[in-house]
């Protein structure tokens, strides 16, 4: 036997602690990243937004900077909002 070692006493412990803790959180993270990476692996959040007024908001900016008239921004804009609904 060996007389006289008293291991590594408080540091140990705490070592020990530190690893198991990191061990776990290692395991819960791949845990997480393989089922995101099963359902699709994209979120609400990484996904584009469709943007619905764009073309409302291109026909804007035209009649602001007078490239079309009044009449022809109404009928422009009655036609795209028959052709959204």
């Amino acid at each position: 036997m060996m007389y006289g070692w008293d291991g590594w006493g408080w540091g140990g412990w705490i070592l020990m602690a530190l690893v198991m803790v990191v061990f776990w959180g290692l395991v819960i993270t791949a845990i997480v990243v393989g089922v995101r990476y099963v359902a699709g692996g994209t979120s609400q959040r990484d996904r584009p937004i469709p943007d619905t007024n764009r073309a409302e908001g291109v026909l804007a900016e035209r009649f602001a900077r007078g490239e079309i008239d009044e009449d022809e921004f109404r009928r422009r804009m009655t036609a795209l909002r028959e052709h959204r609904s």
